[in-house]
């Protein structure tokens, strides 16, 4: 199993700290799990192939692009960390 861990400032509130860890096993594109956490608390999600593929088909993308920009978003190194915002509600 594969793992990242990121940690991102949302812009629903610049100046908190939260930490993303995404694990998946083949890929992205087969489901992942999620644990958020702002070190008080934490928050665990995961999204199956199936939702993937829903979610894609209700935007009109491609799976395969959407896959590539869930990549850049959750597991996101430097080139792409200014390109995505996140907000927590």
């Amino acid at each position: 199993m594969e793992k990242t861990l990121n940690r991102i400032h949302p812009v629903s509130d610049p100046e908190a700290t939260y930490f993303l860890q995404v694990s998946w096993e083949k890929d992205l594109g087969t489901g992942f799990g999620l644990l958020l956490s702002d070190c008080q608390f934490a928050w665990t999600g995961t999204e199956s192939e199936a939702d993937i593929s829903r979610e894609a088909a209700d935007i009109e993308m491609d799976r395969e692009k959407y896959v590539q920009e869930l990549r850049k978003a959750l597991i996101a190194r430097e080139e792409s960390a200014d390109k995505y915002n996140f907000v927590i509600s």
